[in-house]
């Protein structure tokens, strides 16, 4: 398979309703959706007493929301709100935005990335949440949703969409996972360019077998810590 860079067909330059996506084989589709629909539902059930948890930490630390709602772009292009804990602060986008303005490395981090190493608008407690992966827990509900399965390309923004270039279609082709090939390749570790080639990689060539793997790699990965931030 070749993967071609450049941003050949973005969020701006197609409208996501008329993206033609590859078809998957209808079996793997309902295995999928049936395993998605029950693991979400027992995992919610598990980590019930530990979102607690997670929530009287959130409301102690500084009052501010539990949940942080973040629009993605997810299967045919359609949006969804993303939900994770807070990590951040209240001010976190003012604080993003004097950063970006004042460090041209912060800027060109962010640029290639969309993500800082050392983010200033990520408080104590969401520090915690995402070097464990807790902070993704509320992901559960969006997959009993079915905004998002339990694997696939991780969710991104409209801006990312121009870095996916001709492979943009393959993106949409399915849901977003709670965790996916990224997440178990390196995730940080990992230049963009090599993310989307694990993600087309993923839509083109993965079994429900798979997925099976990846969500037990995952547990490793996550008990790991391993390019966690």
């Amino acid at each position: 398979m070749t993967f071609e860079a450049g941003p050949v067909t973005s969020a701006e330059a197609v409208p996501f309703r008329h993206i033609a996506v590859p078809s998957r084989p209808r079996g793997i589709s309902i295995a999928k959706l049936v395993f998605d629909k029950l693991f979400a539902a027992a995992a919610l059930l598990t980590v019930a007493p530990v979102m607690l948890g997670v929530a009287v930490a959130l409301k102690l630390g500084d009052g501010g929301p539990v949940f942080y709602r973040h629009k993605r772009v997810g299967q045919h292009g359609k949006a969804f709100y993303c939900l994770k804990f807070r990590s951040m602060r209240t001010d976190g986008d003012a604080l993003l935005a004097d950063l970006l303005a004042n460090d041209p490395a912060a800027r060109a981090e962010w640029e290639r990335d969309q993500k800082l190493a050392d983010d200033p608008r990520v408080h104590p407690v969401g520090r915690f949440l995402r070097k464990t992966s807790l902070d993704e827990l509320p992901q559960f509900w969006n997959v009993l949703r079915g905004d998002m399965s339990i694997v696939g390309p991780r969710p991104i923004i409209t801006a990312e969409a121009a870095k996916y270039g001709v492979h943009f279609a393959d993106y949409c082709a399915v849901r977003p996972g709670v965790t996916g090939a990224w997440q178990v390749g390196g995730r940080n570790l990992i230049g963009y360019a090599d993310r989307v080639k694990l993600d087309v990689d993923y839509v083109h060539n993965a079994t429900f077998a798979d997925d099976l793997r990846i969500v037990l790699k995952t547990i490793t990965v996550v008990l790991a810590q391993r390019g966690a931030s």
